[in-house]
């Protein structure tokens, strides 16, 4: 790396998106650029050249033009990202000082509504949660919704495939995906917005793009998938005696509200208690007398009254089969939005409780409980007193299976000492039962390694053909999902 050929490159990048844009480090100490290089878990802080925010696909693009042409001078290589909210460190940069940040914050507009394709096209800086506010200003619903939605992006949601707690019912943020605008690692655009639901005209570029994150292009713009509002969403929460009774109340759900089943989670007694103890306003109901509790909703086209009416007998059949002991159903909206806050703070309980273990991982529903019986015993076998913090969507077979150092242990020197093993663990024993180790947060940087222990030599192969295919040179997020 040249000291002309970087200047060359800051000066390009300056007359693209303005002084204004371009964010540069004043001296080696100085922290203006921490909100960029820091992941969300503060698991890793990177050091970037500079930070550069775009304002619209044809900045973006030529933004990568220039570093395309200047990668062979200066090294450097781009780093997208949109609310730098994920948890595997896959939208910071590194610590070489050659990676510029490429965040799309600045491009936020949501381009149009079609009401009658029941679509929206954003542009990717868009907030979900802005995204959530317009579909429903418009009479529809957007149905993605997960705990970080004031802050992350859909562009950020696209390139890691995000899900969220509607999985069950609308499927992840790729089934929600109908046309992309993607600009390609040469700095050309790829105007692929159609809102087509049948397009058979050769490869399926977007769902190539679509959890990618990153490596393979830079999402502009997305054409999304609306649905019409409910007439009423109900929420239940339900005490059950087993995982094995959980899986059984799903069953059961699924057969009396049948597509009206848009939420269904699990969590465990300890993941409860956590939140009881650091955030007790949010008065945890019947957590203390069972093992774990799981939290319902009914979303109803017809009216709040057929709504209550199928969840009352939902409820009744499985307090007569035995799989749910005690339940309460929200009286109001606040009530309802009160339980899902419970839920939705259990990863801010177990941030307050010290620093843990997160597992994002998928088993087939029916394995869940004898995979948790199984590797429950192997962690306390191999390390007695670890506090297990299980919970997550077993709506489509996604656990959180994080853990917690054992009380009143040095929680950073015992993640020092045991976190290998720890993953080690978890993911052989997600292998046996035939899972994936990362069913919603990507890959990133933080499981690049431990991809060629638990994904087949020929899929990691193909995955570098694309790699190379598309991004030769690695320009788009090198070491993050599959190294070269």
């Amino acid at each position: 790396m040249t000291e002309p050929a970087v200047q060359a490159l800051l000066d390009g990048l300056t007359r693209i998106v303005g002084p204004s844009h371009l964010h540069l480090r004043a001296a080696p100490q100085d922290t203006a650029l921490a909100a960029w290089e820091n992941d969300w878990r503060r698991r890793s802080q990177g050091q970037a050249l500079a930070v550069v925010l775009p304002g619209s696909t044809e900045e973006v693009a030529a933004v990568v033009r220039l570093c395309a042409d200047a990668q062979a001078a200066t090294g450097v290589s781009i780093v997208p990202q949109g609310g730098n909210t994920g948890l595997v460190v896959g939208s910071t940069p590194d610590a070489s000082g050659q990676q510029i940040v490429l965040s799309l914050r600045r491009t936020q507009a949501v381009r149009a509504i079609d009401r009658a394709n029941l679509t929206i096209t954003v542009e990717a800086g868009c907030v979900l949660q802005t995204l959530q506010a317009a579909a429903q200003e418009a009479g529809f619903l957007f149905p993605l919704s997960l705990a970080a939605e004031g802050s992350c992006t859909i562009g950020g949601n696209l390139g890691t495939n995000a899900g969220g707690t509607q999985v069950v019912r609308y499927g992840n943020t790729r089934d929600l995906c109908l046309g992309l605008e993607v600009v390609t690692a040469q700095g050309t655009i790829w105007h692929g917005l159609s809102g087509l639901r049948k397009d058979n005209t050769g490869y399926d570029l977007r769902h190539l793009m679509i959890g990618s994150e990153g490596t393979l292009g830079i999402i502009t713009a997305a054409t999304m998938k609306l649905v019409p509002l409910p007439a009423a969403q109900l929420t239940a929460w339900a005490a059950v005696p087993s995982l094995d009774a959980a899986v059984a109340l799903l069953a059961l759900a699924q057969q009396r509200l049948a597509s009206g089943l848009t939420g269904f989670e699990v969590m465990g007694q300890f993941a409860l208690s956590l939140v009881a103890r650091h955030f007790p306003q949010l008065a945890v109901p019947l957590y203390q007398g069972t093992p774990w509790c799981v939290l319902l909703e009914n979303s109803d086209h017809e009216s709040e009254a057929h709504a209550r009416a199928q969840f009352e007998s939902l409820l009744e059949a499985a307090l007569e089969q035995g799989c749910v002991t005690d339940a309460v159903v929200a009286e109001s909206l606040t009530q309802a939005r009160q339980l899902w806050q419970i839920r939705e703070n259990i990863p801010l309980a177990q941030a307050q409780e010290g620093l843990n273990v997160k597992h994002d991982i998928s088993v087939p529903i029916s394995r869940i409980p004898e995979f948790v019986r199984h590797a429950d015993a192997l962690l306390q076998q191999a390390l007695p007193g670890v506090r297990l913090v299980n919970f997550g969507h077993l709506g489509d077979g996604n656990l959180h299976y994080n853990v917690q150092a054992p009380e009143g242990c040095d929680a950073r020197a015992f993640l020092a000492q045991h976190e290998e093993a720890i993953n080690t663990l978890v993911f052989d024993a997600v292998d046996r039962f035939a899972g994936s180790i990362s069913a919603e947060h990507g890959v990133g940087s933080l499981k690049i390694d431990k991809l060629t222990r638990h994904k087949s030599a020929v899929a990691l192969d193909l995955m570098r053909a694309i790699k190379r295919a598309l991004d030769p040179t690695g320009l788009l997020n090198p070491g993050r999902v599959v190294r070269p």
